[in-house]
């Protein structure tokens, strides 16, 4: 029977459990995207915490696109020192930690006028109202050389890995939406095109990094939106990338577009039967690919995620919101309180910067 808490290998990364902390926008980067002494303290009180790795807040790869105030940023070698001294500490913890790499694009409020937003396609965000400039082919090939360079830099600091974001409606995620992605050339139209830049971004990273360098990426399961991302076309993305020998895909789901209540931080998860979200869908992709997959989403109880370890292929268990409430939530599970999460799903943590959760202010 398999535990929550058994070490395992996940590629060449060492877990000391299976809880990973998802990807967490924490607003606390400099205005370039440096590392700050908060900043710095979130990331030890979360390894001190228990958890097994780490994933970073999103980080830009190119220097004039940036979605949010408060980003990291691994456009230029000038991060590489300051990274390893966060490397380093977190490793002292037994803990891991990988860097997630990201593009915006349309979705986003932020120094808008200033800057070029790229996108697949110029079609109006449907929240924000921003409309992008379709990108060309050349500007496709120095995104793919920007994420390419940005994982050898985190290779260089000490992370143990990356993850390319590839959900939630930044641009990644859009160019597997048909609705944001109308393009008539080789990256638009059938699933197979519409997925070829997060392809020839894996490829490109690989090559960067060598063959022994993890490479994660987080995907929706689907857009939960009107001519939005499917299930069954995440399942061929994510088949593929499998193929490719992608090392860890983390399933989500929704985006600022979506449905009511249908987005990635769903509010109101107060049952068992609202845990865990998308478990049903990361349970169909975990059924038909080999590389391990973890599930973010509504974790919040210890027997609801064992259940779902226990009698379906997901490996892994990654958490934002009650990491938030409590850093030290998997100690205490450790310990043997296993009573579930604080967190109450009210999603204020997000209106502050930081991201702390109001009861703990």
């Amino acid at each position: 029977m398999k535990s929550l808490f058994d070490r395992t290998q996940l590629s060449n990364i060492s877990l000391k459990n299976r809880f990973i902390r998802s990807a967490t926008w924490e607003e606390l980067a400099d205005k370039k995207g440096h590392m700050t002494k908060e900043l710095f303290k979130v990331y030890e009180n979360l390894a001190d915490g228990g958890i097994g790795a780490l994933i970073t807040g999103y980080a830009f790869v190119t220097k004039d696109e940036q979605p949010n105030p408060g980003m990291m940023g691994i456009y230029n070698d000038s991060f590489i020192e300051e990274y390893r001294a966060l490397t380093d500490m977190v490793h002292k913890y037994d803990t891991q930690i990988i860097l997630q790499i990201a593009y915006g694009g349309s979705q986003t409020n932020f120094d808008l006028g200033k800057r070029i937003i790229w996108g697949p396609s110029s079609v109006e965000n449907s929240v924000t109202k921003v409309i992008p400039d379709e990108m060309t082919k050349e500007e496709i090939k120095v995104l793919i050389k920007a994420f390419a360079d940005g994982g050898l830099r985190a290779k260089k600091a000490g992370f143990d890995g990356v993850q390319l974001h590839g959900a939630h409606g930044y641009l990644l995620s859009q160019f597997l939406n048909p609705y944001y992605n109308r393009r008539n050339d080789q990256y638009g139209g059938s699933i197979e095109n519409r997925s070829r830049i997060i392809f020839e971004i894996y490829e490109a990273v690989r090559e960067k990094v060598g063959k022994d360098f993890p490479i994660l990426i987080k995907v929706n399961c689907g857009d939960f939106m009107d001519n939005g991302l499917t299930l069954e076309e995440s399942l061929y993305t994510s088949k593929k990338l499998s193929e490719m020998g992608i090392d860890g895909i983390e399933i989500s789901g929704g985006c600022a577009s979506s449905k009511p209540n249908e987005g990635p931080v769903r509010i109101k998860v107060n049952s068992k039967e609202k845990e865990s979200y998308f478990k049903e869908h990361a349970r169909r992709i975990a059924s038909e690919v080999d590389t391990p997959i973890i599930l973010v989403g509504g974790n919040r109880s210890i027997d609801v995620m064992d259940e779902i370890l226990n009698n379906t292929d997901i490996e892994y268990f990654s958490l934002c919101r009650p990491l938030l409430c409590e850093p030290h939530l998997i100690n205490r599970w450790a310990k043997g309180d296993t009573t579930k999460a604080k967190c109450v799903s009210c999603n204020k943590c997000f209106e502050v910067v930081g991201k702390t959760c109001i009861f703990n202010r």
